[in-house]
């Protein structure tokens, strides 16, 4: 009796190590039932990110803020319900872009086998290859991830890391998710491409303590300059401004320089020089070479698009990324 109850418990750690490894992302997860669905969406990316180079940020910046709510299950594409506002609707999401570029690359995929490749995969993927694709670093994507089905704004709004977050903010917030203060810093280097909009940090140029006052933590001929001939007005929110002045479509380490002569935007980027911690490990990626930094970056990147990830049986392949299956 005793021998059949502990061959029972050896089958069910068994059935429970099986279980944990299907549901690893692997690389190479659709190789025999969808072989040609990496090569479909690494072609459409190829064919037209260099039409707009700009998305590659977008579309990095999306799978970012898609996998730090509810894990990286593409939960931030689904549209809003009359019972319901989604993630996509939360402020932070609003000046999200790259929908119909995702939207285009589903359907293809959806056409070469139906109710395989999930959303989620699709925007790991493609968030890869337009990095790749204008010039930036590779980093390894495996698959396997399935879709969620709940999106809700306020938890965008509550978890999303602000643009105003102090180090101690950022900190808590990655730490929740996985990541380090080294994964911070890293993942942040994703700002030497792309825009910000000014109201993203126009209170740094007018009214940082609500006395009308500015940031003193961020270079003043810079300020100036940036309220002179961009940020004219403290409530613009359309007129954008690079990330990296006159290299923002080229993933180097121009955002490092920038912090250290604290001309970054945001002032979650200039949180990461308020640490010895941080601010070393900056300057650590300035003295070395960029595929130093490409090479951290990746591990980064491969590391984020492991949270909380849903593989097996848990939530579904969406046929449509905006909407869950009915």
């Amino acid at each position: 009796m005793g021998g059949t109850r502990y061959s029972g418990i050896i089958i069910l750690v068994l059935l429970g190590f099986l279980g944990s490894i299907q549901a690893q992302l692997v690389l190479g997860f659709y190789s025999k039932n969808c072989p040609r669905a990496e090569k479909i969406i690494h072609n459409f990316v190829n064919m037209h990110i260099h039409n707009a180079p700009s998305l590659a940020a977008a579309l990095l910046r999306m799978h970012f803020h898609d996998c730090f709510i509810r894990g990286c299950d593409a939960s931030v594409l689904l549209n809003s319900t009359s019972n319901n506002q989604a993630e996509k609707d939360a402020f932070p999401n609003l000046s999200l872009r790259g929908f119909d570029f995702v939207d285009r690359v589903k359907s293809l995929v959806e056409a070469e086998c139906p109710g395989i490749v999930s959303c989620a995969d699709i925007i790991a993927l493609v968030a890869r290859d337009s990095i790749v694709a204008t010039g930036g670093p590779f980093w390894r994507v495996p698959t396997g991830r399935r879709d969620g089905t709940i999106s809700n704004s306020t938890e965008a709004l509550n978890n999303i890391p602000p643009t105003f977050g102090n180090l101690t903010t950022l900190q808590k917030q990655f730490s929740k998710r996985g990541l380090d203060l080294n994964d911070l810093v890293l993942l942040s280097g994703a700002h030497t491409i792309g825009v910000s909009h000014c109201s993203s940090f126009s209170n740094r140029l007018y009214n940082f303590t609500g006395v009308g006052d500015q940031d003193p933590s961020l270079d003043s001929k810079y300020a100036a300059n940036l309220k002179a001939n961009k940020c004219r007005n403290p409530n613009d929110n359309t007129t954008k401004v690079e990330m990296t002045p006159g290299s923002r479509n080229t993933f180097d380490l121009g955002y490092y320089s920038l912090l250290l002569q604290r001309r970054a935007l945001f002032e979650s980027d200039a949180a990461l020089t308020t640490n010895p911690t941080t601010k070393s490990f900056v300057t650590q990626l300035l003295q070395g070479p960029l595929q130093n930094f490409y090479d951290k970056f990746a591990k980064s990147m491969e590391k984020m698009g492991r949270i909380n990830v849903k593989t097996g049986s848990i939530g579904e392949i969406r046929k449509q990324c905006a909407v869950v299956n009915s």
